[in-house]
């Protein structure tokens, strides 16, 4: 498993009633990933540094409209806040973040988490058995805030295959869906259950399912079935690559920092400039090679073989 951009969060922050928006918490996201990569970690004191172009190369966007998308969610993620229930059972209640800057000029935003975010985020690997993680990239690639919000509650539950009962309206508030949102049944399943599930199975490398649990005729809430998908097994991967090495020619357990120094590599270059052309974006410049070249290597990196991947990173 990678660890540059893993995320990592108390299970109680995890499961906070929370109404972020997908920008939103694709920025605290990134703001996770980013403090572990660096390793400044966060603090109540000091301003985490977000650009739009690391947005953009991680959603898979342009960087105008990764520069759109976070100034948007900075005119709002001030103001959000969730609440949850601490060790003594008390409903804690606080905001996100206590202060949030945008550098127009720099296509930047600095953010400061409160207290009770940074005390529910942890960067040690070693206390993992009690915090939900998971890459960044499983949910990366995900249209629906939805669909973000039902894999990080049911991550948790993989190694169990399976979860408790969801009382329905807790679970509602944790999928961040509105009191006078989808109140009918019907159109909560087809709206919003429905569709995370299938981007869930569709994108993500677990495959869930659930059942309804009924009190006389009303739906009490939900259970769900949680699984974890088989890996690509070595003799699909193709002819081209040796399974005995194929390792050799993966990007797992590189950073985002790390595909950059790779695809900036002047070997790097030479040996793959054919696949792209004079007069597309990334024939034109430096930074549209890069994005180009990071997202073809996270598609599918069995398109680069000509030596393994991680030899450009010594230059």
């Amino acid at each position: 498993m990678s660890k540059g951009n893993l995320v990592v969060k108390t299970n109680q922050l995890n499961s906070a009633l929370q109404n972020l928006s997908l920008p939103e918490i694709r920025i605290v996201q990134l703001a996770i990933v980013d403090a572990r990569e660096t390793n400044t970690g966060l603090s109540t004191d000091k301003p985490l540094r977000i650009d739009a172009l690391r947005y953009a190369e991680m959603f898979e966007t342009t960087r105008q409209n990764g520069y759109k998308r976070m100034k948007e969610a900075e005119e709002t993620l001030f103001n959000r806040r969730f609440s949850y229930i601490d060790d003594d059972g008390k409903v804690i209640k606080s905001r996100w973040i206590q202060q949030v800057r945008y550098l127009d000029d720099e296509g930047a935003i600095e953010l400061v988490f409160t207290l009770a975010v940074v005390n529910g985020i942890s960067r040690i690997d070693g206390a993992e058995s009690f915090f939900t993680s998971y890459l960044l990239e499983q949910t990366a690639s995900m249209d629906s805030i939805y669909s973000v919000r039902l894999y990080e509650l049911l991550v948790q539950w993989k190694a169990a295959k399976q979860t408790p009962m969801f009382e329905l309206e807790k679970f509602r508030g944790q999928l961040g869906v509105e009191v006078n949102e989808y109140k009918a049944m019907c159109d909560f399943k087809k709206r919003v259950l429905q569709v995370a599930i299938n981007e869930i199975n569709e994108k993500s490398d677990i495959k869930i399912s659930y059942e309804q649990v009924k009190k006389g005729r009303s739906i009490a809430g939900f259970k769900f079935e949680v699984l974890a998908k088989n890996k690509l097994k070595k003799e699909q991967l193709g002819n081209s690559r040796d399974v005995n090495t194929a390792d050799m020619f993966t990007i797992e357990g590189l950073s985002d920092k790390q595909l950059g120094r790779i695809v900036r590599n002047p070997k790097f270059m030479a040996e793959y400039n054919h696949l792209v052309t004079p007069t597309s974006p990334a024939g034109q410049s430096q930074q549209g090679w890069e994005f180009e070249m990071i997202n073809r290597l996270k598609k599918d990196s069995s398109q680069f073989t000509k030596r393994p991947i991680k030899e450009y990173l010594e230059y």
